[in-house]
C-alpha cells in the first residue's frame, strides 16, 4: 500500500471516530459548553448567577464574632427570610477576610447568607445559581440524583475530558492531513 493510500486510510478512520463520537456525545457536549459559557459570566451577571461578595466592617479577625455565633445568625436568617422548610445543612463556609464578610452556603437550593464578620449583620441573601450550573458542567447533578458518591462524576469527567482530547487530535489531523497530502502530491516529480 502506497504512502498516500495509508494517509487516506488514516484520515477516513479519524473522520469516522470524530463523527461517531460527536454524534454519541452531542447532548453532553451541548450541556458542558452552554454551562461553561454561562459560568464564564458568573461574576459579571450583576448578582444573578453568583451573588456579589459584600463588604463588611473590618478585615481584623480579632474583632470578628465567633464562627458558631455567625452560623446561628445565618441559619436563623435562612429560616426566617427564605423558608422554614429549607435544610440548614451547610455546604461550605467562605470567609472573606479582606472583605470583612463571611458566606454560609447551604446545600438546599444553593442559598447563601452573607454576614458582616464583626457585627453579624446580614449583608445579603441570595441563590447561587452558579453552583447548580457547576453541577451540570461536571456531571455532579447525575451523581447526586443517582446517589453514587462521586463515581458517576468521575466516569463522566473522564469520558468528557478524553473525548475533548480526542476531538482535538482528530480535528487537527482532519485539518492538517489533507494539506499534507496535497503538499506531498505537488512535490512528486512528474514522469
Amino acid at each position: 500500500m502506497g504512502k498516500r493510500k495509508k494517509q487516506a486510510k488514516v484520515l477516513r478512520i479519524f473522520r469516522r471516530v470524530h463523527r461517531t463520537t460527536g454524534a454519541l456525545l452531542f447532548i453532553f457536549f451541548f450541556f458542558v459548553s452552554v454551562s461553561g459559557l454561562i459560568l464564564g459570566w458568573k461574576k459579571n451577571s450583576n448578582g444573578y448567577i453568583l451573588p456579589k461578595t459584600q463588604k463588611g466592617t473590618t478585615a481584623d479577625l480579632k474583632k470578628w464574632l465567633p464562627v458558631d455565633s455567625l452560623h446561628t445568625i445565618a441559619c436563623t436568617t435562612l429560616r426566617n427570610e427564605v423558608s422554614p422548610e429549607l435544610s440548614l445543612e451547610i455546604d461550605r463556609i467562605d470567609m472573606r477576610k479582606e472583605k470583612g464578610s463571611v458566606k454560609f452556603v447551604f446545600v438546599d437550593s444553593f442559598y447563601e447568607v452573607q454576614l458582616d464578620g464583626t457585627t453579624g449583620d446580614v449583608l445579603s441573601i441570595g441563590q447561587r445559581r452558579s453552583d447548580f450550573l457547576e453541577n451540570i458542567h461536571d456531571g455532579s447533578i447525575i451523581d447526586d440524583f443517582l446517589g453514587t458518591n462521586g463515581y458517576v462524576k468521575l466516569v463522566y469527567s473522564s469520558i468528557m475530558g478524553s473525548s475533548l482530547l480526542m476531538f482535538t487530535v482528530t480535528g487537527f489531523w482532519l485539518w492538517y492531513g489533507p494539506k499534507r497530502m496535497r503538499k506531498a502530491s505537488k512535490s512528486k516529480p512528474t514522469v
